[in-house]
């Protein structure tokens, strides 16, 4: 089955959801905060280097590809799974087709801040297993591991920012309390975000419920982490709330969350941050996978291909933060919000 449209809600739900597995010495490390650090191309005397956008056929309306993993395994089960290979080939491959990787919350913030030319993608992980993300004896990450790869495949493309999102659920990692994982995590530019305490399907409780799934995992995660922003959350299952809004923002148990984004479960690239059609509420995903097997049509290997040979317009950057830079004739996709800093060309 295709996956489904909600009208109203835009909301992009893959039918395979329901299979029971879906959710089951670096050099210079990514350090000062939560985002990572800025990768724009510096002139001499440390002068960003701005490129004229028709140059670089610059298009920040353009989507970007949100990247969704699970598990990285040896002998897949699901279509959720990827072997440790397959994974390296994929980053790889970003790498060769000059994406830079950006977090979640830079995505949904609009701070896109990478060289002229490159495409920024999103990587997520869902479920905060051990096959993403574990320290060795020597506290550095596994080499087999998710972090482990990207880290590695960074040192060979420097270009390459080491950062991903990890949208995790109770005891991160297999570590109750999750406070050594999570604070490695985010000394190294890594972003946390909110997945629910307990993998709550939200669209299958009441409000109430959905509200304390989500408040109880921000209290979690910032005990790990105090003073931890928790700005991006990814529904369990893709399952939406039936108040859409409390994906959100919602109050239980005397926690307060607000989430600049609210990640589904795979079918589409992202439109851009600037664009008319983005919803902070509903942002699509695509699904790791190979160009064969369910849903194959919706798989990264096929967006990633289309994104390339130009049958979807895809995010490229024109080197400046400051401003946002598109062919004229795109000029309508532009969302009102953003004009003052709009450069068409």
């Amino acid at each position: 089955m295709r996956p489904s449209r909600r009208s109203g809600g835009a909301v992009i739900v893959a039918s395979v959801i329901l299979l029971a597995t879906a959710c089951s010495a670096t050099p210079s490390p990514p350090e000062g905060g939560q985002d990572g650090p800025s990768v724009r191309a510096r002139k001499a005397g440390g002068q960003a280097a701005v490129a004229d956008p028709a140059a670089v056929q610059a298009d920040e309306l353009g989507a970007v590809p949100v990247l969704m993993y699970h598990q990285l395994v040896a002998e897949p089960r699901s279509v959720y799974d990827r072997t440790p290979q397959d994974f390296r080939a994929e980053l790889e491959r970003l790498a060769r087709e000059s994406y830079v990787p950006v977090t979640a919350r830079e995505f949904s913030s609009g701070k896109i801040d990478i060289p002229a030319g490159t495409h920024p993608v999103v990587l997520t992980f869902d479920d905060s297993t051990v096959t993403q993300f574990r320290l060795d004896a020597d506290g550095r990450p596994a080499a087999d591991t998710a972090v482990g790869i990207l880290l590695d495949v960074a040192r060979t493309h420097p270009g390459f920012r080491p950062v991903a999102t990890f949208f995790v659920n109770a005891d991160p990692f297999s570590e109750p309390g999750g406070r050594k994982s999570l604070d490695w995590l985010v000394k190294h530019g890594f972003e946390i975000g909110n997945h629910t305490l307990r993998h709550t399907s939200l669209g299958k409780v009441d409000d109430d419920t959905a509200q304390k799934a989500i408040a109880d995992n921000q209290r979690a995660i910032t005990q790990a982490v105090p003073g931890l922003s928790v700005v991006s959350m990814a529904l369990p299952n893709g399952s939406m709330p039936h108040s859409r809004q409390l994906g959100l923002r919602g109050t239980a148990n005397g926690v307060h969350y607000q989430h600049q984004g609210v990640y589904l479960v795979g079918a589409d690239p992202a439109p851009s941050p600037f664009s008319t059609a983005f919803d902070p509420g509903a942002i699509p995903r695509i699904r790791s996978q190979a160009a064969t097997g369910p849903e194959a049509q919706f798989t990264s290997t096929v967006w990633l291909d289309k994104l390339r040979d130009g049958t979807v317009r895809r995010y490229t950057s024109d080197g400046d933060p400051k401003k946002i830079s598109f062919p004229r004739s795109e000029a309508s996709r532009l969302a009102p919000a953003h004009r003052q800093a709009a450069q068409p060309y």
